[in-house]
């Protein structure tokens, strides 16, 4: 465990890393917000694996342990947030959305001194910014993951190659297991549909080829959409635009 002294409430660090950069597994005493300015950060827990773009930011509770692996050049703010004053309550990963005056606030936090008394400006803005972050929306950038062995082998399989379209029998020759089992295990497991897993898996996979630089046709058949339209549509349906729109929206604070 990396343990991080927190002298207030919040403690923050910034960081420039490369592309392809890969955090081991770790985990802290104190809460964390990971926010990047520009690239996205994939960040991987037991339970699964959550993909944060441009203007998204992940929460990782206490003690969670995760690894963290970087599409693009990025830029990246991440704060400690001391467990008692922790504004979400989740013991699980999730990914907010940054709304203006949350990135504002972080900003500002970076130009902070290491510690301020109590009832200084910092501390007010602080407070701001846990509330803030409270009140902010999650966006649908999670990957769940199965346990069980056979439908794990599955999906360990499906990740290394989302452009591979095969049948659900096909994908159960590979669990070693029925059809019908296979679609249970996902059910159970992972709480959605073996088709919607994979397009949620396929949907996270574009968001880090999108990242790296790469253009939109390049992105869609990387994950086997047959026409860069068909995948344009499956991306406006999942984030509310298009990949260009999406992309284009990053603010550098």
């Amino acid at each position: 465990m990396v343990q991080i002294e927190l002298p207030a409430a919040v403690l923050g660090r910034a960081e420039e890393q490369e592309h392809g950069s890969f955090i081991i597994p770790h985990r802290h005493d104190s809460a964390q917000l990971i926010y990047a300015t520009e690239g996205v950060m994939t960040v991987e827990t037991d339970d699964g694996a959550w993909v944060v773009p441009p203007e998204r930011a992940v929460w990782v509770p206490a003690r969670v342990t995760h690894s963290i692996r970087m599409t693009g050049e990025v830029r990246m703010r991440t704060l400690y947030v001391r467990s008692s004053e922790a504004p979400l309550s989740s013991t699980r990963c999730c990914v907010v959305q940054v709304s203006a005056l949350l990135r504002a606030c972080i900003a500002r936090f970076f130009e902070f001194p290491r510690t301020w008394a109590e009832s200084s400006p910092e501390a007010r803005l602080v407070g701001v910014l846990l509330d803030e972050l409270e009140a902010a929306p999650t966006a649908p950038l999670h990957l769940p993951m199965p346990q069980d062995p056979r439908a794990s082998k599955v999906a360990s399989a499906f990740r290394e190659n989302p452009s591979r379209r095969r049948s659900v029998g096909a994908w159960a020759k590979v669990a070693g297991t029925s059809e019908r089992t296979l679609e249970r295990l996902w059910s159970s497991e992972v709480g959605m549909t073996f088709g919607r897993w994979q397009q949620q898996a396929r949907l996270l996979r574009a968001l880090e080829v999108l990242a790296s630089g790469s253009s939109v046709t390049t992105a869609a058949l990387d994950v086997g959409f047959e026409t860069p339209s068909a995948f344009i549509a499956m991306f406006r349906r999942a984030m509310g635009t298009t990949p260009a729109r999406y992309f284009r929206g990053a603010v550098r604070p």
